[in-house]
């Protein structure tokens, strides 16, 4: 090929190549992706915290209205005592581990509130001796008003298996003496009543350590001490 006036310009440079970037891939979409979140972390912070704010303001509330209705009532604890017992057996069999027993128990339950009435809706009485329990009865169900004493009786008669095992020797000695401690224990179900206003069910326990004396003709080992009892939660 002839040079153009003379001159030479070398081989011809072939176009600058175009590059293509597809989105949300290199440097282009990521500070969009950033600032979305971004914004999802201010907008998540921002309901935690109005959750966080609105729970607070409940339990605040919620403890004020406690705090009013206790200082309003000024709650005092029932009273609950055994009075008298009377058992007329307590014979216990190591040939079959089978405890024959007659007890009978009288209680009172004291509510000593002016403001607070209670409804016991279910009360079941059960009999221990060395920590095995050998008897269950139910007792009546009802509502107790202000400053008001209920008397119940539970019974309790039959014959269960019970494993005492080593404490044998503590039957032989309660024997021996005339004198049983037998353990009653109440599981309740009960409502207060503020005015109105009724709780939701509670389950307190009452425990009662007795030491009972056995009758036999007409007489008795000693007599029945009233005892106090208390809850057992």
């Amino acid at each position: 090929m002839s040079n153009l006036n003379g001159a030479y310009y070398g081989p011809s440079i072939p176009p600058p190549s175009k590059t293509y970037h597809r989105p949300g891939k290199g440097g282009g979409g990521g500070g969009c992706c950033g600032l979305f979140s971004c914004c999802c972390g201010c907008l998540c912070s921002c309901i935690f915290n109005l959750i966080f704010q609105i729970l607070f303001t409940i339990a605040i509330i919620i403890g004020a209205v406690v705090l009013v209705i206790w200082l309003i009532f000024r709650p005092n604890n029932v009273k609950f005592h055994v009075t008298d017992t009377t058992l007329t057996q307590f014979d216990f069999s190591t040939a079959n581990n089978t405890l024959y027993y007659n007890l009978a128990l009288n209680m009172s339950i004291r509510n000593p509130n002016k403001r607070i009435g209670i409804y016991y809706d279910s009360i079941e009485a059960r009999a221990f001796y060395n920590g095995q329990r050998f008897a269950a009865t139910p007792l009546e169900k009802f509502y107790q008003g202000h400053k008001k004493t209920n008397n119940l009786t539970a019974e309790f008669k039959g014959q269960n298996v019970v494993m005492l095992g080593s404490k044998v020797s503590n039957y032989d000695e309660d024997k021996r003496s005339g004198v049983y401690g037998i353990d009653l224990k109440l599981y309740l179900k009960i409502r207060l009543k503020f005015g109105w206003i009724k709780t939701t069910k509670f389950k307190p326990k009452i425990k009662c350590d007795l030491k009972v004396p056995l009758e036999s003709n007409g007489g008795s080992s000693g007599g029945f001490q009233a005892t106090r009892c208390k809850f057992d939660w």
